[in-house]
Formats: structure tokens, C-alpha cells, sequence
């Protein structure tokens, strides 16, 4: 753990013409370096098994549980600090916010058990500037996604999904949002990139997620994690999202001034426009009140700044393809399109994608997978039995975008 008294961004970022990127709430971080220093740590555990019985065995258990590890030992930390005093009881002493006793009325105020259900917040409301900012959020969230799947994928080895996975992957996206919107979470979904690995454990840890929910004080605990715990869980899970969506690019010719210009500006500018926006936001009058709300929000926004500055300039200054790796992007669709490998990953669970395959009702769905006999039909999947050593082998190929 290293504790950094009064971290903050330098203060030449405070000037106008810069950016203070740093959360106003989370300026006091104590940062984890569990995983990267003890990844090679073997911890002796006991395991039951079938054939050995009980025996103890050595397992990567700072690789395996980094982020839980480190908040749970961290938050053990803080008690410990807050039940001997150690900590100073004045909230406007440095340290209070370590305390774990600070939202302590939360957890004696939560019920035992409470049933979420939609609309108890009471009606939807639609605004003009609502829409605007959601539908910007959504765009740039789609295709931060996209570059997600890939990263997983390469991660843990898989081939790169095929366009029925991306497209049911956004889907499923979507879906969240909307029932986000419906129970009134008050923020979407969206993919992140460091959870990958097995998906019965994602999904199993969703299904806790749910219970977790329902009872008030298992939800109201967690409350009481102290600020800086959770401000130094953010500087390594939003690092690793940061430098996973970078990663996106090492097909790109970055020693090229025309992408070096493009990547840098795009990022600057989405840091310190909203910025600037927020502490200027009467500059931004144009005698209409909605119209004032929707600019300020798409402005205040820092993925759409972003996203739509890089994508303006990407899309209008010249470049070749390779430049750009559009044609490293090419090969990589084409070698993701060679074995049934591919198809048992990506395929829908239990069989119904090659049961329903060649149904009617499918081939209009973008996100199923779909048997083709014409190599120009626009996006199916074609199945092709190819002779090897006496035995047929089923290849996989996806034939369009």
C-alpha cells in the first residue's frame, strides 16, 4: 500500500488553458500494488480433492483475487485505525475520510430486506438535453465496447469475436440501459475490459449481485468503505481500462505525425473542453434554454469531445490504410474466420444457434448466427466440410461485416 498524503494533479493543470482531471472526492488515494508485486507469490492453501484428500497445495493468490485482496485488506486497515482512534474523529482533520465509522448511520438506516421494482422513483421524465447527453454516452460507450471484446479476447487467447458476437454483445448492452433506466440506477451499462475469463464466474457473481440487492444491510455495508480505499481501487481498475483502450491502437502506425496529432489532440481536447465548460458554463448562451442544455451537455461530456473530434479528423485528414491499420484490422477479422473454435465460443448456449440457423425468423436478426450457401449473402455464417486424414472438419466462416 503507498500512501500519498495530498495527491492531487500538479497545479500547473489548474490553469485555464490546462485540466485538473483528478475527482474533487477522491484528491486523499492510498494506492494498491498487490497484483504487480506479489503476482509470483505461490500461497500455500489447503484443497480437498478426490484422490489426494485433504492436502495443501500452492496457489497464485494475489494474481487470482488482486483487487478483493487489496480492498479487503485495506478496509480491515481502516477499522483497525478507527477502533484504536488512531484516525482523528474532526471531520476537517486530514484522515477523518480513512474512518470506516463516517457513513456509519447509512448501514443502521438500510432495512433488512427491500425489493427493488420499477418506477420507484416515481415516473420517467424525457428532457431534450436528457436524450442528447444518454445518446452521446451510448455512441461513445459502443465503441469503447467493441475495442473491449477484441481486448478480452486477445487476453485470454480466444479468436476475435465475429460480427454476430459484437452485434448481440451491443445488444445486451442496450437491454441494460434500458432496464438500468426503468429501475432508476441512475447510470447504464457498459463493458469493462479487466473482467475477463470465465463467464459462468460473471455470471454467478451477477446472480450475488442480485441477492446483494435485495438486502439492505449486505448493500448499506459496502457504504462504509472509506474514500481513499476506494479511490485507490479506481486508480488501478481506471488505469487498466485507460491503458486497455490504448492497447487498441498497436495496429496503428504511431510513428506517423498524422496519427500522433489526431490520437494527442482528440485526448487533450476531450480533457480540457469540458473542463473549461463547466467553469464557463454562462458562456454558453444561445437564448434558447434547450438548445443551451443539450450543448453544454454533448461539451461537458468527455467521451463525445473525444470521440468526435478523433473521429471527424481520422475520417478527413488523408492517410493510407495501412497508416490508419485498417488493414491490420482487415486480417485479423479474416483470421478470426477459420475454425470451429470460433464458433463454439462465440455461439449462443445450448445449441440454439445451429438449431434455429437456417430458420426464416433468424435471418434478419443481426446478432444470430446464420448458415449460408452463397458466399455473397450479407452476414452469415457459412459451414464448410473439408476432408482431413479420412474424417470431415467443420470450418466456420463469417462472410461479411
Amino acid at each position: 500500500m503507498l500512501s500519498l498524503p495530498a495527491w492531487k494533479c500538479p497545479e500547473w493543470t489548474l490553469n485555464a488553458s490546462q485540466v485538473n482531471t483528478s475527482s474533487p472526492e477522491f484528491i486523499e488515494e492510498w494506492q494498491k500494488r498487490i497484483r504487480e508485486y506479489l503476482k509470483n507469490v505461490m500461497v500455500p492453501v489447503p484443497v480437498y480433492g478426490r484422490e489426494k484428500k485433504c492436502h495443501i497445495s500452492k496457489f497464485n493468490l494475489f494474481q487470482v483475487f488482486p483487487v478483493l485482496l487489496a480492498l479487503c485488506i485495506s478496509w480491515l486497515f481502516c477499522f483497525v485505525l478507527t477502533v484504536t482512534n488512531t484516525l482523528p474523529k474532526s471531520p476537517m482533520a486530514y484522515g477523518y475520510m480513512a474512518r470506516t465509522d463516517t457513513k456509519s448511520s447509512v448501514l443502521s438506516q438500510a432495512p433488512w430486506f427491500r425489493f427493488p421494482y420499477p418506477g420507484q422513483w416515481g415516473l420517467p421524465t424525457i428532457s431534450l438535453a436528457g436524450v442528447f447527453g444518454i445518446i452521446a454516452g451510448v455512441i461513445s460507450s459502443m465503441v469503447e465496447s467493441v475495442g473491449d471484446y477484441h481486448a478480452c479476447a486477445r487476453l485470454v487467447g480466444a479468436p476475435p469475436p465475429p460480427k454476430h458476437a459484437i452485434n448481440r454483445g451491443i445488444g445486451i448492452e442496450g437491454l441494460g440501459c434500458l432496464l438500468a433506466g426503468i429501475w432508476g440506477t441512475g447510470n447504464g451499462t457498459t463493458s469493462y475490459s479487466e473482467n475477463v475469463g470465465s463467464r459462468m464466474v460473471i455470471v454467478a457473481a451477477g446472480c450475488v449481485l442480485l441477492l446483494m440487492g435485495m438486502f439492505g444491510k449486505i448493500g448499506a455495508a459496502f457504504a462504509t468503505i472509506p474514500t481513499p480505499v476506494i479511490g485507490g481501487m479506481f486508480l488501478v481498475m481506471f488505469g487498466v481500462i485507460s491503458a486497455v483502450g490504448i492497447s487498441n491502437l498497436q495496429y496503428v502506425d504511431m510513428n506517423s505525425s498524422r496519427n500522433l496529432f489526431v490520437f494527442g489532440f482528440s485526448i487533450f481536447c476531450g480533457l480540457a473542453i469540458p473542463n473549461w465548460v463547466n467553469e464557463n458554463l454562462e458562456k454558453v448562451q444561445t437564448g434558447i434554454l434547450q438548445l443551451d442544455q443539450v450543448i453544454q451537455v454533448l461539451l461537458t461530456t468527455g467521451m463525445f469531445v473525444g470521440g468526435f473530434l478523433g473521429f471527424v479528423l481520422d475520417n478527413t485528414i488523408p492517410g493510407t490504410p495501412e497508416e490508419r491499420g485498417l488493414l491490420a484490422w482487415s486480417q485479423i477479422q479474416e483470421d478470426s474466420e477459420e475454425t470451429l473454435k470460433t464458433s463454439k465460443i462465440y455461439s449462443l448456449p445450448w445449441g440454439i444457434g445451429t438449431k434455429f440457423c437456417t430458420s426464416s425468423c433468424t435471418r434478419a436478426l443481426p446478432f444470430w448466427p446464420r448458415l449460408a450457401h452463397r458466399g455473397d449473402e450479407v452476414g452469415v455464417s457459412q459451414l464448410e466440410s473439408e476432408p482431413a486424414s479420412g474424417k470431415h472438419l467443420l470450418r466456420v466462416t463469417d462472410t461479411s461485416m
